[in-house]
């Protein structure tokens, strides 16, 4: 599904090249969980961005889906992640001018699904989450927590192919964290979704088949 080669990110700083990732090697095949570790600086974020599309590398050759990434215009990156892939933010990133509801039909109307299919998508989306009295309420009003559910009810909305996940559970309580991480594994053993999620918890990460830790930008290490 995913393919990374010699992939280095750097910024200049003062005429130096300052890494954030070096020469990293990363495939990932369709259906797997995998987790990334590593000590903030390490470059998990930037990695994760780069995977789905958001961010180009500075260096290197990145596939998706037999796409070569690397050559796509920005337009075409775009459309490929809007076609395969779930966002799952640490900072929510909802649209504050939308209330919960619209916040969760965007990715469909994305998808050009018909008014009366995002109705009943919505309506079980809402009730999946336990969110269904939130429905018109805008971000402001609601919780860190309740904020971070409507993110990962947006995310899966549209049963996207791969799921990208930065810190999944971080403003949620214990209970609502163990129930995202149940759907997660849920959704990548019986409906085969792949999901790769950034991570400071060691409980969250054993949900992986593969714990990939990252130092200095680079791959310390796997653990399979």
């Amino acid at each position: 599904m995913i393919d990374l080669k010699k992939i280095s990110k750097w910024y200049l700083v003062g005429g130096n090249k300052v890494h954030v990732l070096k020469d990293v090697d990363l495939s990932i095949r369709e259906g797997e969980f995998v987790s990334i570790m590593g000590l903030s600086g390490s470059g998990k974020s930037t990695l994760l961005h780069i995977l789905g599309l958001l961010d180009d590398p500075s260096e290197g050759y990145h596939y998706f889906m037999n796409e070569a990434v690397h050559l796509l215009k920005e337009k075409q990156r775009a459309a490929l992640a809007k076609q395969y892939i779930g966002f799952v933010f640490q900072a929510y990133h909802l649209i504050d001018e939308l209330t919960v509801y619209e916040n969760i039909e965007t990715p469909l109307i994305y998808h050009k699904y018909k008014a009366s299919e995002r109705q009943a998508m919505v309506a079980d989306t809402l009730d999946r989450f336990q969110i269904v009295g939130k429905k018109n309420l805008f971000p402001a009003q609601l919780s860190g927590g309740q904020q971070q559910l409507v993110g990962i009810a947006r995310a899966l909305i549209a049963n996207p192919r791969l799921i990208l996940a930065d810190e999944p559970t971080g403003n949620l309580n214990s209970k609502q964290g163990e129930e995202i991480m149940q759907l997660f594994k849920k959704l990548n053993e019986e409906d085969g979704v792949t999901i790769i999620q950034v991570t400071h918890s060691e409980k969250n990460a054993e949900y992986g088949k593969r714990i990939i830790h990252l130092l200095d930008g680079q791959i310390e290490r796997e653990i399979v």
